[in-house]
């Protein structure tokens, strides 16, 4: 018989979590950063002192709030490329329901992150307990229940025992590329604290190694026959060419073939910016490069891309084109109607060289995008470049960041996730490294920014991570820049001040609307107005530097400030709600009404019936 160890469930599951081990670029490293836990009923007991008691294997950090922290968590595992990851505990009640949101974000994302809610009694003894959801009709649920439609893993602990197969479940589906996502684990607060006799291997410590899926020899001799085919090939990047450790191999297939690059929002970085075949962002917020390409080629390459409708303009860009679809997770593969090719994308791209010696593309096609290439990277120098505006808006905004560091390229991670900044980030931002753009742009969700830029200064405290956040987001979640401070992670939060939702405001008059409830002085108010907000004073309240500048030169003096502190820094700039990057773009589905008595609204719904058209099924 093996040894056995007495310990509570919480005991247990920490110490487990702690012997867990990662490769990395680095070296070996532990695969859980540390733990976000905001105490409270239902955590603090039970897994509280489990955390105690492990603190020096498995750091705790403190937050305050408890979706930033799992934003913060999820950004973590993003700028680690799904190599190491971090957990999250909190209470049972609105500790729970708070990270419903966050788990969304991994889930859509495909990131990492363990979720530990508090839960509920097993043994029901003192029902209905403080912060209990309870169902008429079923005796046990819970709050945490939430959570089921978001995790890619749920299951609810009901006997220390079953952590001995719940765990390794769990770390499976973290880890493994065509799973990865959310996985919660539910913890009743009654055995947290239950002991049990563990065998002492158990917790031995493991080192996991990502897997790599090479392709099936079907598949990949139908996708290496339609890439012989093809004389206009067109690859699309995704976030599987990052998670993959395929950048190198994308450069080189590229070179090879000579065929052109363009990049989703997941995938911007996977070419340096300045590469000869990189067209830059493709869809929705794309180039006019990639974007006239995408409208010629007779096959697109999508590399580890969802294909979400910014990506394939609401599937209206590349309808006239062949797809192939090559991805680690076999229901991407599949998407409108692709050739699939199962394989993560470092594998299937060496597959595809492989089975394709003497392949390249026509000598003109090549031509002609790194024509396009070059025209693009002057428009961006054009709009960028840009520093005379007396109210400015956020492409030059962006000049102005990258301007005030020389190694930006190549230093700089960027933090965004809402509203119009990701549009134009992913048009003008410039970046010659993979994971220089960090961008949450499959949920979109307003308030990441700054909960994210602690997750990626936690995972890169060498690198300057750069947080472009609008009011509203600002204002929607701000807490983490406390935790910032507290933990010595200095962040660079550039504050753009339109006085409201600038990028729905520009959308509902694109679909006819009229301005309405977006901006400040388009809402609802007392005769007084809406406020005049002071966002420095808000930010040093939070102890952060803080200040407020009025041109473009001022930012960029402004900005070698902040990057010369050593403490977060929070520069402010009033831009235009209305102005936006013309350049670029495409169509984009956003149901506008059949009737309306609005003039505007009607001609508005014409264009889209127009538009519809263009449309795959």
């Amino acid at each position: 018989m093996s040894k056995t160890i007495r310990l509570t469930a919480a005991q247990a599951l920490v110490r487990y979590l702690a012997a867990l081990r990662t490769d990395t670029a680095a070296g070996e490293q532990p695969l859980f950063g540390g733990v976000f836990a905001i105490f409270g009923h239902g955590n603090v007991a039970g897994i509280g002192e489990a955390l105690y008691q492990y603190r020096s294997q498995l750091p705790t950090y403190r937050a305050h709030n408890e979706q930033a922290m799992a934003l913060a968590a999820i950004a973590f595992a993003k700028a680690n490329m799904r190599r190491r990851m971090m957990a999250c505990t909190t209470s049972i009640g609105p500790g729970a329901t708070n990270m419903v949101t966050a788990a969304a974000v991994a889930h859509v994302n495909r990131l990492p992150v363990l979720l530990l809610p508090g839960d509920i009694f097993v043994s029901r003894a003192p029902d209905p307990v403080l912060q209990q959801v309870e169902d008429f009709h079923d005796g046990g649920i819970s709050a945490n229940d939430c959570l089921r439609p978001v995790s890619r893993y749920f299951d609810r602990i009901v006997h220390p025992e079953q952590l001995l197969t719940a765990l390794p479940r769990a770390i499976h589906v973290l880890t493994d590329p065509a799973l990865c996502g959310p996985v919660t684990l539910a913890m009743p607060q009654d055995v947290q604290t239950m002991a049990y006799d563990w065998p002492e291997d158990f917790f031995v410590p493991q080192k996991l190694t990502m897997r790599a899926v090479p392709p099936a020899p079907a598949q990949l001799r139908e996708a290496a026959a339609a890439l012989r085919k093809a004389k206009r090939p067109l690859i699309v990047a995704g976030g599987g060419v990052l998670y993959g450790e395929a950048t190198d191999m994308l450069r080189g297939f590229a070179d090879s073939h000579g065929v052109p690059v363009a990049e989703t929002q997941a995938g911007k970085g996977a070419l340096p910016w300045d590469h000869p075949l990189q067209l830059g962002s493709i869809g929705v917020t794309g180039s006019t490069a990639a974007n006239a390409l995408a409208r010629e080629a007779d096959l697109v390459l999508a590399v580890g891309t969802r294909l979400q409708d910014f990506t394939t303009g609401s599937h209206s860009l590349f309808s006239q084109a062949r797809l192939l679809n090559l991805n680690v997770n076999g229901f991407d593969a599949l998407k409108l109607h692709g050739l699939a090719l199962q394989a993560d994308a470092r594998s299937g791209l060496q597959a595809l060289d492989t089975a394709l010696p003497g392949w390249k593309a026509d000598a003109a096609w090549t031509t002609q995008a790194t024509t396009l290439a070059t025209q693009w990277r002057a428009t961006v120098d054009a709009i960028t470049g840009r520093r005379d505006a007396k109210l400015p808006y956020e492409g030059e905004i962006i000049g102005a960041v990258q301007r005030s560091a020389a190694d930006s390229a190549t230093r700089d991670i960027v933090v965004c996730a809402a509203g119009g900044l990701p549009g134009e980030l992913h048009k003008l931002w410039r970046t010659s490294v993979p994971g220089g753009y960090h961008l949450e742009y499959g949920y979109s969700c307003m308030g990441y920014e700054i909960a994210g830029g602690l997750g990626v200064k936690m995972a890169r405290p060498d690198r300057e991570v750069i947080v472009i956040v609008g009011d509203g987001s600002y204002l929607m979640m701000n807490s983490e820049i406390a935790t910032s401070v507290m933990l010595g992670l200095k962040l660079v939060i550039v504050l753009l001040d339109n006085r409201g939702y600038g990028c729905i405001h520009r959308l509902q008059q694109a679909c006819g609307g009229a301005p309405f409830n977006n901006l400040f002085d388009d809402g609802t108010r007392t005769t007084d107005g809406a406020p005049r907000i002071d966002f420095v004073a808000h930010a040093v309240s939070l102890g952060a530097a803080a200040e407020k500048v009025d041109s473009i030169a001022a930012l960029e003096t402004a900005l070698k400030r902040a990057r010369a502190s050593k403490r977060t820094s929070v520069v402010c700039i009033e831009t235009d709600p209305n102005r936006s990057t013309t350049e670029g773009g495409w169509w984009w589905e956003v149901a506008v009404p059949e009737v309306s008595p609005r003039k505007e609204v009607v001609a508005a719904r014409k264009a889209y019936e127009q538009g519809k058209q263009e449309q795959k099924a």
